[in-house]
């Protein structure tokens, strides 16, 4: 939902970064790897409740997250890097709830599984509305420089960020915080879905028109 005004704030910063980096020869994909890395260690940060230190791994896989898109912008974006950057990013989202179940489980346990269902969720939808988006030659307005079709949301990369973050500020807080997340994903699925599946719905009676008139 906010991704699309923090989006355009942080495209300078950014694409400076890029061009520092693309000035020492270092590739896209290299920052997906390595970011996903350092995001790795906030595992093992949450699991030992050293949940400042999880935190600054956090915001670092999430800068880099950021820095292998406007990489990837100024050379040539591909296929191949889109599918590794998505692909680690829903894997790196699953160990941030995992993380605080192994710090409280008797706390978290059942908030963080609540929170992992409503990711496979948010993330379902997304890439099946992505592959047949693509499939169908679906355009998308609103993010056209993004590898796959980003499909908008209440739950966006903006609002996970700033839940991990509040996790990290107040881990005493993660059932009620990871409810509220939760609820906020669920409802982003079922508006991806319902909208999902009239879009294409449309598309394919648009496609069938087209055919009949020819």
């Amino acid at each position: 939902m906010l991704d699309k005004y923090v989006i355009p704030l942080i495209k300078k910063p950014l694409n400076s970064a890029a061009s520092y980096c693309l000035h020492y020869h270092i590739k896209a994909d290299q920052v997906t790897v390595i970011s996903f890395v350092i995001g790795l260690f906030a595992l093992p940060a949450l699991w030992l409740q050293h949940y400042h230190l999880a935190l600054l791994l956090i915001i670092l896989n999430r800068i880099g997250d950021g820095l292998d898109g406007a990489i990837a912008r100024k050379t040539q974006p591909s296929d191949a890097g889109g599918f590794l950057d998505i692909s680690l990013d829903f894997l790196f989202y699953a160990l941030i709830p995992f993380g605080f179940l192994l710090a409280n489980p008797e706390q978290n346990a059942f908030y963080a599984a609540l929170l992992i269902v409503s990711f496979v969720g948010t993330g379902s939808s997304f890439l099946a509305f992505a592959s047949i988006a693509g499939k169908r030659n679906i355009a998308n307005p609103v993010y056209q420089n993004k590898s796959l079709y980003y499909m908008s949301g209440i739950a966006e990369g903006t609002e996970t960020i700033a839940f991990f973050i509040a996790f990290c500020l107040w881990p005493h807080a993660f059932p009620q915080l990871a409810t509220i997340f939760a609820v906020l994903c669920l409802l982003t699925t079922f508006n991806r879905i319902w909208a999902g599946y009239r879009t294409i719905q449309v598309s394919e009676m648009t496609e069938d028109d087209h055919n009949e008139n020819l």
